[in-house]
């Protein structure tokens, strides 16, 4: 693949690509409360095992050797560019940073922390004043920034999955699906038939595409 020298051991990239990331998503999601903190702590757990194996320590390629290097005997499985294992697998000849999947993942990225940014004002704004969050993106899902978090969890398995990640994922899904349904417990009893009324109307964390037209 052109880099012939080992990509990994750099344990610095892990610890500063974790930390502006996960800094990032403090700035977007600002965690108050102890379900915020948990939540956050767990996309932050996500984080560090990806970066890990990104540029610290290549489980996965470690643990699929074998039948990677049988399967695609023509690849440096040390270099970095092989971690983009969608890229590889599908035999993607050019950089693959600039392959489907790495371009793919960047768009969900980017709309996941965008959607979580978007959501927090509306959330601070109805808490502020009182009133029940419906504006925004609550206009279109119930969980706007439990969504958007799976969205950039799903971007990053997109651009570079490992075993330990895809192993994660579900869990954290199943998570924030918790989180979310202790949060409506607690909107039933402050709102009660407004926040019933709502959650008729409006979806958990998939929007309903006439919605998202008729916007």
């Amino acid at each position: 693949m052109g880099q012939a020298s080992p990509a990994y051991g750099l344990w610095i990239l892990v610890v500063v690509n974790s930390a502006i990331f996960i800094l990032f998503a403090f700035s977007f999601f600002k965690p108050k409360t102890e379900r915020d903190w948990r939540s956050f702590g767990a996309f932050s757990a996500f984080l560090v095992a990806l970066f890990t194996e990104m540029y610290g320590f290549p489980l996965t390629i470690y643990l699929l050797s074998g039948w990677l290097q049988s399967a695609y005997p023509n690849i440096d499985w040390l270099s970095h560019d092989a971690g983009h294992l969608p890229e590889m697998l599908f035999g993607w000849k050019s950089n693959p940073h600039f392959g489907p999947f790495h371009v793919a993942s960047f768009v969900l990225i980017g709309a996941g922390f965008l959607l979580i940014s978007a959501a927090w004002r509306v959330l601070y704004e109805a808490q502020r004043l009182g009133r029940l969050a419906t504006t925004g993106p609550y206009a279109y899902v119930r969980h706007p920034q439990y969504a958007g978090f799976i969205l950039v969890m799903l971007g990053f398995l997109f651009q570079w999955p490992t075993l330990l990640t895809l192993a994660m994922f579900p869990v954290l899904v199943w998570m924030y699906v918790r989180l979310a349904r202790a949060e409506e417990r607690e909107a039933l009893e402050a709102f009660g038939s407004e926040y019933e009324t709502y959650r008729m109307r409006v979806p958990g964390f998939v929007p309903r595409l006439e919605t998202v037209f008729a916007s």
